[in-house]
């Protein structure tokens, strides 16, 4: 089977060539509208970004997607996650911080027309557990209940990299962003014997000064929620049996040369982030879920982090597809043509030529890992096909993307306004309007003096 992806390029040059005007073309391109029936409630599920993250999706993308399931007759809702407590300073650890986050970087009820939503609750528990006997190592998932009790599911996504997916795109936004708190340690192996951070690691406590070599000692003991982790006098005690790989410590234990990563965590990791997409699917429906991508802002790094690095790539174009395997294929396959951007980490890496894979090169806590694992293990599981034909789509006529509120010719809207407030002041200066002067030597200040 082969898979339909549907693109536009992301150059604009007119209302109807702007980024919102193509995802909207595409979105009804791939005949997404079709999928929303009268009453249905559709989630959109996206990335709402960490605090002081600058790359993440403007909100006005999802709005789009609102109106449209609003015009279809549905009855949307945009929503996120809460996150492991994944750093020292999480930002969307529980709902109260997320909903703080969210509103700083634009997602409100006021700017997307309709609710934002935290799907999985107040600490992220609020789930719904799908038995997935087909997985390739997750047998069992736990779903965001919001997101599980939708009718339909929008996929919105910003494609980019991920410090440990390597590709952050559709598999990754719901393979992780559409799982409970409960359901990230799942895939995150946490308590598992083999692949999780604690058992896949090697533990160096000797690299550890202790309360009497370390002044940032405290940092370490603190950067466990659980509690696991002990900074003795001249070194450090960590109860690995019990860690829940939420790698809250792993800057301040990394940074030290107290752990050294093995990339079996991360692959583990990858292949179980396409088996809880696949769980994602099972729980609101077969045929029910769609995707979007928008590869823009494009950084190495995931809008989980709270910060935002020049782009490694250009804006590459918005893609849409019924497939979660075919999309991000494409967008990798699109990645891989394109040269990267001077000046990112992408020229640090040296992978700024056509051909060459940056993701996996820039990926920042463990460059080498395959750009592809969530897309190879999605295919054998069923998830689906990284075979595609790509399609891309006409633009539509400019008066498709008129002023929604009044779409009328601005000749229209406006004449008998100005008729009875004129808002040029042709009263004055012999109907010139302003006083300035004739003539200016306009050579004088055209020139580049220092050429």
């Amino acid at each position: 089977m082969t898979a339909k992806v549907y693109y536009m390029d992301a150059r604009g040059s007119s209302p109807q060539t702007s980024m919102v005007a193509k995802m909207s073309t595409v979105f009804e391109a791939a005949g997404f509208d079709s999928l929303i029936k009268p009453g249905d409630v559709v989630a959109i599920k996206l990335h709402c970004g960490e605090w002081n993250n600058t790359a993440y999706l403007r909100p006005v993308y999802a709005r789009t997607l609102v109106d449209r399931v609003k015009a279809a007759g549905g009855r949307p809702f945009v929503c996120d996650t809460t996150t492991l407590p994944y750093n020292a300073s999480p930002s969307r650890c529980t709902e109260l911080d997320f909903m703080a986050t969210a509103e700083r970087n634009g997602y409100n009820a006021a700017t997307l027309g309709c609710p934002f939503i935290c799907a999985d609750g107040f600490i992220g528990t609020d789930d719904y557990r799908v038995d997935l006997p087909e997985g390739y190592i997750l047998k069992e998932a736990y779903i965001a209940r919001a997101i599980a009790a939708a009718d339909v599911l929008i996929a919105l996504t910003h494609f980019k990299g991920h410090p440990m997916g390597v590709i952050g795109g559709a598999i990754k936004n719901l393979g992780i962003g559409a799982q409970s708190k409960r359901g990230k340690f799942n895939v995150h192996m946490g308590g598992h014997p083999k692949y999780g951070f604690s058992t896949d690691c090697v533990f160096h406590p000797e690299n550890c000064k202790g309360r009497n070599g370390d002044k940032g000692w405290q940092m370490l003991e603190d950067s466990c929620p659980f509690g696991l982790i002990h900074v003795t006098d001249d070194s450090i005690e960590w109860q690995r049996d019990k860690c829940t790989s939420c790698i809250a410590c792993l800057g301040a234990m990394l940074g030290r040369g107290i752990v050294e990563l093995s990339a079996e965590h991360y692959q583990a990791t990858n292949a179980a982030i396409a088996d809880a997409c696949l769980a994602t699917t099972k729980a609101v429906g077969p045929g029910k879920v769609c995707y979007v991508n928008l590869a823009i802002d494009i950084s190495a790094s995931c809008d989980c982090v709270n910060f935002a690095d020049v782009p490694i790539l250009p804006h590459l174009g918005v893609f849409a597809s019924s497939d979660p395997v075919a999309i991000d294929k494409a967008c990798i396959d699109k990645a891989m043509e394109t040269a990267g951007i001077q000046g990112s980490k992408a020229e640090d890496m040296g992978v700024l030529e056509c051909g060459q894979r940056k993701f996996e090169t820039c990926s920042p806590f463990l460059a080498g890992l395959s750009e592809e694992t969530q897309l190879n293990t999605g295919e054998i599981i069923g998830l689906g096909t990284r075979k595609y034909e790509l399609l891309t789509v006409a633009e539509k006529k400019m008066a498709d993307f008129a002023f929604p509120p009044d779409p009328r010719p601005v000749g229209v809207r406006f004449r008998h306004i100005f008729a009875k407030h004129q808002p040029f002041p042709y009263d004055r200066h012999d109907g010139k309007g302003f006083l300035r002067e004739e003539e200016v030597d306009l050579e004088r200040v055209n020139t580049n003096y220092d050429d």
